[in-house]
């Protein structure tokens, strides 16, 4: 929905920075890496896609929602699938399939699991309030979502072949739409780009508790 900016990737590897010094015992480095990616810039992205309008006067560039013909109608809750998210093991198989970059934008992808481990060892600097403004912005933009193709409310299912990885403003900011509807090319017809990105993933071997 919107070309990533260069401060998404420096905040990015400032975690990566954060995690090492945290598996170390460098807990005065890591705790300033992780401040240092709670960037202004990082949160301004990630608004320009799922915050509101009246806030974002230019959120009109990144949504360009159309009508398609013959596209499957939004489901009342009762005639959508129940189960509306995938289980681990079918998040363990998009994981395997796509890996921890989201399929949209590109972006490196951080599990909730992972932010609530860094969120309890250092809660001054990972802030995860109730609202947008009091979240860290980095985890709050890498926030790792398992997003379907053909969106839950329009009939689409679990399956592997529907969800996809995607980052949390591609997720929130797409919303019911489908593809077609917002002109994204869809990722399951091109070829996977995996990365070196572990997610922060190594985290959790130190507190698996979190997990």
């Amino acid at each position: 929905m919107r070309e990533p900016i260069q401060e998404i990737f420096l905040a990015a590897n400032l975690l990566y920075r954060a995690t090492d010094a945290h598996l170390s015992g460098d807990h005065s480095s890591a705790d300033a890496r992780l401040r240092a990616a709670n960037m202004p810039a990082v949160r301004a992205w990630t608004e320009s896609l799922w915050g509101s309008r009246a806030a974002n006067p230019d959120q009109h560039k990144y949504h360009r929602e159309r009508l398609v013909p013959g596209s499957p109608s939004v489901l009342e809750e009762q005639q959508r699938i129940p189960v509306r998210m995938p289980s681990q093991a079918e998040k363990h198989a998009v994981i395997e399939r796509y890996g921890r970059n989201c399929v949209f934008c590109g972006i490196p992808l951080i599990s909730e699991n992972v932010r609530i481990a860094f969120s309890r060892a250092y809660p001054d600097a990972v802030l995860w309030g109730r609202s947008n403004p009091v979240q860290h912005a980095a985890f709050q933009c890498m926030w790792l979502q398992y997003d379907h193709v053909l969106p839950h409310s329009r009939g689409g299912d679990n399956s592997i072949d529907n969800v996809v990885v995607t980052c949390a403003p591609c997720n929130y900011g797409r919303m019911q739409w489908t593809l077609d509807e917002v002109g994204l090319i869809d990722p399951r017809k091109v070829p996977i780009q995996k990365t070196a990105w572990d997610g922060l993933e190594r985290l959790l071997a130190s507190t698996p508790e979190a997990g």
